[in-house]
């Protein structure tokens, strides 16, 4: 099974070799992989570098570079290029754990001939504490959405998808922006099938950074609001059966907000929600405009 790994990258060259030399590693070990590299427009150029690193690899390195344009942009447009059985999106921050890719295959002869299970998860793991959230979920198969609302046992996932599965779908952007939470698609990934096989073991090292997407999670709601309120309307569309009463309150408490960012009204925003849900909304949309206006500011 070829391994397809996946990186969107931008004016991070030291900590990509970082990334570089745990693929390197693995490849000791396994060598049927591939690396796809997105410059999103660095003011640093990387030529120079992947050539080198090319010379030194025994797996082709692919380098492909574009205006900014933003982390899913970039994925999307690498996405199609890749040829692997398994495709693995990795930020350019995170690296992999050692002597992981083996076992990754091993873990998809699993599920290789369930066409309703379309990858595999495993667990992030955390250098700066080396935190490492055990889950007793190991073994199941559940989707994304189940796991987010349903589940009360949580933890830091690493995705990995089978590649032909992985291909029929892209991060949807909105009204010009530059990034979605990657859970728009994968809830749609979720939509006639069983889901992920989940391991729950460490498949890559992790880091919060100062610069990262999740440190700076007011600018990046307020910079890419039509996104997230397409989101958090569409997950209305789903089932909410099961759903947990904390999480189904999450979903109507960002639905407000962000409608209230992109000047969506009540009457259109309700026709969005249905049953208990409308009626929590219902309850929570003047509170919940109070408090987005307070966060956030006039943007009428």
């Amino acid at each position: 099974m070829k391994i397809s790994i996946v990186t969107a990258t931008y004016n991070r060259s030291d900590l990509l070799f970082r990334l570089y030399q745990s693929i390197l590693e693995n490849s000791k070990s396994y060598s049927d992989i591939e690396w796809f590299i997105m410059d999103d427009g660095s003011s640093e150029k990387l030529d120079n570098k992947v050539k080198k690193w090319r010379r030194e690899a025994n797996f082709p390195i692919f380098l492909f570079s574009q205006e900014n344009s933003g982390k899913m942009a970039s994925i999307n447009a690498l996405i199609s290029k890749t040829s692997g059985d398994i495709i693995i999106e990795m930020d350019d921050d995170d690296y992999f754990c050692p002597h992981v890719f083996s076992k990754i295959v091993f873990d998809y002869q699993k599920i290789l001939n369930n066409d309703k299970v379309y990858g595999v998860i495993y667990e992030k793991e955390f250098s700066q504490n080396n935190r490492n959230i055990k889950s007793g979920l190991k073994g199941k198969i559940c989707t994304l959405y189940d796991l987010h609302y349903k589940e009360k046992e949580d933890f830091d996932m690493a995705l990995t998808f089978k590649g032909d599965y992985r291909r029929k779908f892209s991060y949807e952007l909105e009204n010009g922006e530059k990034f979605v939470t990657e859970a728009r698609m994968y809830y749609k990934m979720d939509q006639g099938m069983d889901g992920f096989y989940i391991e729950a073991e460490p498949l890559m090292i992790c880091e919060y950074r100062s610069d990262g997407y999740t440190r700076g999670i007011e600018k990046l709601f307020k910079n890419n609001p039509y996104g997230y309120y397409v989101f958090f309307k569409e997950v209305f569309s789903y089932s909410q059966k099961g759903i947990l009463f904390s999480k189904r309150l999450y979903n109507i408490k960002h639905f407000i907000l962000f409608g209230y960012l992109t000047k969506h009204h009540f009457l259109e925003m309700c026709s969005s929600v249905h049953g208990f849900n409308k009626i929590l909304f219902t309850i929570l949309y003047i509170p919940g405009r109070v408090s987005s206006k307070r966060r956030f500011g006039d943007v009428s």
